[in-house]
C-alpha cells in the first residue's frame, strides 16, 4: 500500500488524539512529532513509537504532510511555513485566528498546488454521514451544542472554540448566501464570550437558530433540521439521527422503521413515517485523517477545504462583532440611565 510520510506539528491534548488514531492508519507512515514543549514531545512519541524532533525544520525535512495542532494564534504562521516548505496541511480549527491569514493560506496553497483540509471533525460524524443519501433542503435549523466547564479552550470566545463546529455544517447544508446575523452573548466565568446565540438568515429564507455555551451540566450536540415533508434529528453526541418524513401513501420504495399513520394533504393521502438511517461504526478523526491522506496520495480535492474553514470564520467573526455591538448598546443605555 502505498503511503504518505507524515508528522504532527503541536502534541496537546487534540494533538496526542491525532498522534495516536494516526498512528494506526494504514495510509500515514508516522514519522514523528515537534512540540514546543520537548519533555510533552517526547513523552507522546515514546508512548506511540515515533521519533520525537528538536525543531521544526528537522520533522520537516522528513515528511511530505503535516498535522497542525496547536493553538490558533499560531495557525497561520505554522501553516504558511509548511506550505512554503511545499509540505501538505491539516489545520486543526479554526483555520486561524484572522481572515487575512486564511486569504494567505489560501493563496498560498494555490501557489504551491498543496493540499489544505481544515479539521471540522462533525462533518465526519457518523450521524450526519448517515442522511447523505436524502435530500435535505432546510427552512429552519435548530442547534444546541453545549459543554461542561474546561479551562481549555476558554482563551478564545465560545463562538470560535464550539459553535463554529455548527456554523459550519449549517454553511455546507444551506445553499444560499447570508441575508442577516444577530445574535447575543456574555462572558460568565472567562475574559471571552462563555454562551451566545446567533440567529442567521439566509436569502432563500432559511432561518438558523444556533446556541453554544460552555458552562453546562451536561454535554449535549443536537441539530434538528426542518424543511418541506419533513423533520430530521441529530444526535452528534450519540451518533444517531432519525427522520420523520411525508410520503405518498402508495409509496413502496419508503421502508420506515415505524409507520405512525396518515393524514390528507390536498387531493392526496400522506403517510407519516419514522426513519432512523443506518449509522457506520467509524471514528470522526480517523475518517478525517484517512480522507487528507487520500486526498493528497489520489490528487483529490479535500473534504473540508480552506475555503470552508475561512467561511466558517468570516460568520463566527460576524457573530461575535454582532455580540459586542449589542453590548456596547446596553453599556451606553446603563450609563445614560445613571
Amino acid at each position: 500500500m502505498e503511503k504518505i510520510d507524515i508528522g504532527i506539528i503541536g502534541v496537546g491534548y487534540l494533538g496526542s488524539i491525532h498522534a495516536r488514531i494516526l498512528s494506526g492508519i494504514q495510509s500515514a507512515n508516522f514519522v514523528g512529532v515537534y512540540d514546543i514543549n520537548e519533555e510533552r514531545a517526547k513523552k507522546i512519541a515514546g508512548e506511540i513509537g515515533v521519533k520525537s524532533f528538536q525543531t521544526l525544520d528537522q520533522l520537516l525535512d522528513n515528511v511530505k504532510a503535516v498535522v497542525i495542532a496547536t493553538p490558533t494564534t499560531t495557525h497561520r504562521d505554522i501553516a504558511l511555513y509548511c506550505l512554503n516548505r511545499g509540505i501538505h496541511t491539516f489545520i486543526e480549527k479554526p483555520i486561524t485566528d484572522t481572515i487575512e491569514g486564511a486569504d494567505e493560506i489560501i493563496k498560498l496553497s494555490r501557489e504551491k498546488n498543496l493540499k489544505v483540509q481544515v479539521g471540522h471533525v462533525e462533518r465526519f460524524n457518523p450521524a450526519l454521514l448517515s442522511l447523505s443519501g436524502y435530500n435535505i433542503n432546510p427552512v429552519f435549523i435548530e442547534t444546541h451544542r453545549l459543554a461542561q466547564f474546561k479551562p481549555r479552550g476558554t482563551d478564545v470566545a465560545v463562538i470560535l472554540d464550539l459553535m463554529i463546529h455548527d456554523i459550519d455544517i449549517i454553511l455546507n447544508l444551506v445553499k444560499s448566501q447570508i441575508y442577516e446575523i444577530r445574535a447575543s452573548g456574555v462572558a460568565v466565568i472567562s475574559d471571552s464570550i462563555d454562551i451566545a446565540n446567533a440567529r442567521i438568515q439566509f436569502e432563500n429564507g432559511c432561518i438558523a437558530n444556533v446556541t453554544a455555551s460552555r458552562i453546562s451540566r451536561k454535554n449535549e450536540r443536537k441539530m434538528r433540521i426542518f424543511q418541506k415533508n419533513a423533520y430530521i434529528s441529530i444526535d452528534f453526541l450519540q451518533g444517531i439521527a432519525e427522520i420523520f418524513r411525508l410520503v405518498d401513501e402508495d409509496d413502496e420504495s419508503v421502508e420506515p422503521t415505524y409507520l405512525l399513520g396518515s393524514i390528507n394533504e390536498g387531493a392526496k393521502r400522506k403517510k407519516i413515517v419514522y426513519e432512523q438511517p443506518e449509522v457506520k461504526n467509524v471514528n470522526p478523526i480517523e475518517m478525517e485523517l484517512t480522507s487528507f491522506i487520500d486526498s493528497i496520495l489520489h490528487d483529490k480535492p479535500v473534504i473540508v477545504d480552506a475555503e470552508d474553514g475561512k467561511r466558517s470564520l468570516e460568520v463566527a467573526f460576524k457573530i461575535i462583532s454582532e455580540i459586542e455591538k449589542q453590548q456596547k448598546i446596553v453599556r451606553e443605555k446603563m450609563s445614560f440611565d445613571v
